[in-house]
């Protein structure tokens, strides 16, 4: 992908982050997206899911936000989706959608997905440890949280 010279002085920030009540159990997905001094944050959920796969919405949602092709920076404490696209993601293609294991890849269709949101863009990555005061991580950790306690709040009525 060429990105040009404006699209690499303006990068986007994408934090993400997912929550789970129970593994499955009502979730929540949260985003926070930085560029240029400005800031936007994203949020919802489901009633019945895990936390990867709310891990995988979160980034998901964030760049289907996005409006055109941009350098992008996503910063995630999800060692699972960041991992899954840096490392695993080739040898998962290469292997028919199976693991090194021969074992069907879990949440394929949301890897499918965000491979293909990604391949528009410039992207880097780097991986926060959740919980440790980094405070776009921590914002996306509560819009996650309120929105799985919405979803439980749900099946309690």
């Amino acid at each position: 992908m060429v990105v040009t010279k404006q699209q690499r002085e303006k990068i986007v920030h994408l934090y993400t982050d997912g929550a789970c009540l129970g593994n499955p159990g009502p979730g929540g997905w949260g985003v926070v997206l930085s560029w240029d001094g400005q800031m936007k944050e994203l949020s919802g959920g489901q009633v019945d899911t895990t936390n990867n796969q709310m891990e995988l919405t979160a980034v998901i949602k964030g760049l289907e936000a996005l409006k055109r092709p941009v350098s992008l920076h996503i910063v995630t404490d999800s060692k699972y989706v960041m991992q899954g696209i840096t490392q695993w993601m080739a040898g998962w293609k290469r292997n028919g959608w199976r693991t090194a294991t021969k074992k069907p890849v879990a949440n394929r269709e949301l890897w499918e997905k965000l491979d293909s949101l990604l391949n528009v863009h410039a992207v880097t990555w780097d991986w926060v440890k959740g919980h440790s005061g980094h405070p776009q991580n921590e914002m996306c950790d509560r819009l996650a949280s309120e929105q799985a306690a919405l979803f439980k709040d749900r099946l309690e009525l």
